[in-house]
Formats: structure tokens, sequence, C-alpha cells
């Protein structure tokens, strides 16, 4: 690697890391760029354990002995040092977590390849949250899930809150963008899957009641914050599975109901001696 100290906050090689927290800005920008922010040195070094590629990095003077071994296999990759102040004034906020990389995006995976290699997946329509999306790709990977499919408008796995808040999982995770609900309901219900909507509707199943006899593969689909699964999204899938309520709320965080979801198939196909054949690895 080759280390510069950061004396002029203009220059070109600096451009990746300006105006972080413009959301919209750069959820165009990231991807148009083929680019996406790794936070903190073990963010950084789980992006590098798969197979990702830096661009650069920036970092405060004190993290630089923790970095400098992630990058030996990189002599050519740049890293920007500099004091607090400077690096708050080109991002917008202050670096905590004392590093960011700049990193290539891998190569967009075939929705399809995902389905045939997998048993159990979670798809996820239209969320506009990236802190519910990263906690999302963290569950699938701590609760055995196999992949993550995401359709068109749904928020980027690799925007770097998403990144943070999956603590790298979606990095680990395997996941792809489905084509639109003409497509992709075919497309899922024609690779074998039991696409399981989590809706309020009428004709729900009890969740604890679903995971008695699950399929020999399932989908679980989970809608966008406050206004849920669409119709398009509904007429694709097979059946309807809702967690029941009390003391009068009528749902929970899009996040936390994934976990719970997770954790329950995970339990039953334990109970029934089912495993998973997770992209990520085998798994009894």
């Amino acid at each position: 690697m080759r280390v510069t100290r950061i004396t002029d906050l203009d220059i070109p090689q600096l451009a990746d890391y300006t105006q972080l927290t413009d959301v919209a800005l750069r959820r165009v920008r990231e991807p148009e760029e083929g680019l996406y922010l790794a936070e903190s040195p073990k963010v950084i070094e789980r992006a590098l354990r798969a197979g990702h590629r830096p661009r650069s990095v920036l970092l405060l003077e004190e993290w630089l002995p923790r970095v400098e071994p992630l990058l030996e296999a990189f002599p050519d990759v740049e890293v920007y040092v500099g004091e607090s102040d400077q690096l708050a004034a080109l991002t917008g906020f202050h670096l905590h977590r004392g590093a960011l990389a700049s990193m290539h995006r891998p190569q967009a995976r075939d929705p399809e390849a995902l389905l045939r290699d997998s048993r159990r997946i979670v798809v996820l329509e239209d969320l506009a949250d990236h802190t519910n999306v990263g906690a999302i790709f963290r569950s699938v990977a701590a609760l055995g899930a196999d992949a993550v499919l995401l359709t068109p408008a749904c928020a980027d796995p690799l925007y770097r809150r998403a990144v943070r808040v999956s603590m790298g999982a979606v990095l680990q995770v395997p996941w792809a963008r489905l084509p639109d609900w003409r497509e992709a309901g075919p497309m899922i219900r024609d690779a074998g899957y039991e696409l399981t909507a989590f809706a309020l509707r009428d004709d729900a199943e009890d969740l604890a009641d679903y995971v008695d006899e699950l399929p020999e593969r399932l989908a679980l689909m989970f809608g966008t914050e406050g206004a849920g699964l669409t119709h398009r999204a509904l007429a694709a899938s097979t059946r309807a599975v809702v967690i029941p309520m009390e003391h009068g709320v009528d749902s929970l965080n899009v996040s936390t109901a994934a976990a719970l979801a997770l954790w329950a198939v995970r339990t039953a196909d334990a109970r029934s001696g089912a495993g998973s054949v997770s992209v990520l690895g085998a798994r009894a």
C-alpha cells in the first residue's frame, strides 16, 4: 500500500468519500460508479475476505497499524491519512470507527442461480430503510438462511449504513436483484419455492402453526416499512403468515419480524432434521 498524508481535500482521488451523509446522492452515485464504502477495520477485513477489491482507504493516523496488515496483498492501493477535522470536513461526519475503504462493487449475482443453490431464502420488497436491510442480512447470516433476493426498488445492501448495521453480513450472504413481479413471481415458483408473504390478511396463518410442516424450498417475503407488501407481491405469493400481536400492537418492525420468522424456521428444520444447503457453506 502507498500512504499519503492529506494536505488538500479537493484532490480528485478523494472524490469517493465526499458528501457521505447525502443519502439520496450516494444511493445513485455509488452503484453508478461501481463502488461501495466499508466502514471500520472489521468490516474492511470482511470485505477483503469476501474477495472484494479496494479502490482506496481513508483513515486516521492511529488506525494505520491496524489496517496496514489487511492491505499486504494490495501494494498499489493508496491509503489517505488525515486528521479528525479534515476527515469530518470531507465526509460530513466524524470518523468514529477510524477507517473507511472505497471498494469495487462485486459483480451482480444471477437470482436464478441463487434460487437453484438455496433452500431457505428471504425476499425483501421495496424496503427504504438501510438500517432494516442491514439488520435483516445480519439475521439471515446468524439464523442460517441461504440468500436474499431484493426487488428493484429495495434499498442498497452495500450502502454504508446497511453494511455497518449488518456487521459485514451483506458481504457474506449471497444476494441478487429480482426483475419486476411479472417475471419474479414465476421465477421463484418455477424454482420450486413456496413464496410465503408476511402480511396482515384475514387468511394469514399463525407463524407457530405454519412452521409445523415446512416445504422443501421456502421463500419468506417481507414488505416495505409502513405499507407492507404490494398487491403484486401478494398476488405472487402462495400463502400468508402473521405473527400474532397483543396489547393493541398491530405489527413488529420488519427486521424484528424477519428475525423471528427465521428463528422459527430454523427451529422447525432442526426438529425435523432438515438441513440447509447454504451458498455460504454446507450446514448439516
